[in-house]
């Protein structure tokens, strides 16, 4: 019962957040969403509904992902790594979408990695 409701009003301020936060083509939306174990950042065009780039802790392409997690540590690795995927796609400005968290701790950690990248919001 706990949980549910928590999860509902999680829900309530993402909306609220997205009514407010659109990404184009020119600034894509920089969606960052921490799991219990994983972080996700995604670069949306919502105009034309597409992703446009996509890292996580769980990707690939990203260095001694095994050893990753949803932490300080990890959201500064992604950061970094996620903006110079975008910087490499041509993006160089987003609009933040922190997903309904709070913007301290490891979202502001990401979010402070990606500007020192080089990436503008």
């Amino acid at each position: 019962m706990r949980n549910e409701k928590k999860n509902q009003l999680l829900q309530l301020r993402r909306w609220r957040l997205r009514r407010k936060v659109v990404g184009t083509a020119t600034r894509p939306r920089m969606s960052v969403r921490f799991t219990q174990k994983n972080i996700h950042v995604q670069f949306v065009d919502d105009v034309a509904g597409r992703t446009l780039a996509a890292q996580s802790t769980l990707s690939k392409s990203t260095p001694d992902r095994d050893k990753l997690a949803a932490n300080m540590r990890s959201a500064q690795l992604l950061g970094k790594l996620a903006a110079e995927l975008a910087l490499g796609k041509g993006i160089k400005a987003v609009v933040f979408d922190r997903s309904g968290a709070r913007y301290h701790g490891r979202v502001k950690a990401l979010a402070d990695a990606a500007r020192q990248a080089g990436l503008v919001f």
